[in-house]
């Protein structure tokens, strides 16, 4: 169980924090965001280029307005931010059957999906925010790892005894809610927080730095405490 469907407006969302992070069209229907004092690392002036997906179907959710925040936050600290809000561009998370039969096929298995490899390609960083459902993440964004985590893509198995990694991204967030309390997660082992903090981190380029962010009980949470949460999650956005 998640987020409930229609959770309570949050005092924080607001025109503000979205202007933090404006955005211009670069990868695909992607955008970076160029904000920062442009005085960082990586390209254009930017610390790191950041592929922030985004996977919420409601616009007027506690969600929406906590990715306001965060972008705020990442704008910040001098990021360059491509959002990718999954429902909004429309994606389509199902692995088909001549998708499934061409997986193995680097020369074919990312037909009708090539723009979304180019972004998750240029990430030197990855965050990740969504809602628990069932414990576990969104079908869609379930979807989009098995689509694009692929041969050629996430990892070279052309010698299946020496699989090489081949994602740049050496920092990663995940930033969610759950509707149940933390001890019922714990119960079930916490499948959503291993996905990330295990799986997606160990797919990434060498030692790469996690945060795991998360609001639990969403179901009976107050308005002090999600506001509580969203500036943590600005902060840590910050420092990312």
């Amino acid at each position: 169980m998640g987020s409930p469907p229609h959770p309570k407006p949050s005092p924080h969302r607001g025109e503000g924090a979205r202007r933090a992070c404006p955005l211009i069209p670069e990868l695909a229907r992607g955008a970076l965001s160029p904000v920062g004092s442009g005085q960082g690392e990586g390209e254009k002036g930017f610390r790191m280029r950041i592929l922030y997906l985004y996977c919420h179907p409601l616009d007027d959710s506690f969600h929406a307005a906590l990715r306001e925040r965060a972008l705020a936050g990442l704008g910040r600290a001098g990021h360059a931010v491509d959002l990718c809000d999954l429902y909004a561009e429309g994606f389509d998370p199902v692995l088909s059957a001549e998708g499934r039969r061409h997986y193995h096929d680097t020369g074919l298995n990312r037909a009708g999906i090539e723009p979304y490899v180019e972004r998750l390609q240029a990430a030197e960083g990855l965050v990740l925010q969504f809602p628990v459902w069932s414990f576990g993440p969104p079908a869609m964004l379930k979807g989009f790892v098995d689509r694009l985590f692929m041969p050629g893509v996430g990892f070279d198995i052309s010698d299946p005894a020496n699989v090489r990694k081949l994602l740049r991204y050496r920092r990663l967030a995940g930033i969610t809610t759950y509707g149940r309390p933390w001890s019922r997660a714990f119960a079930v082992g916490n499948p959503p927080k291993k996905w990330v903090t295990r799986y997606l981190r160990l797919m990434g380029k060498g030692l790469v730095r996690t945060d795991y962010l998360a609001l639990y009980h969403m179901n009976v949470a107050t308005d002090a405490r999600r506001a509580a949460f969203m500036d943590k999650v600005e902060r840590r956005m910050m420092r990312f």
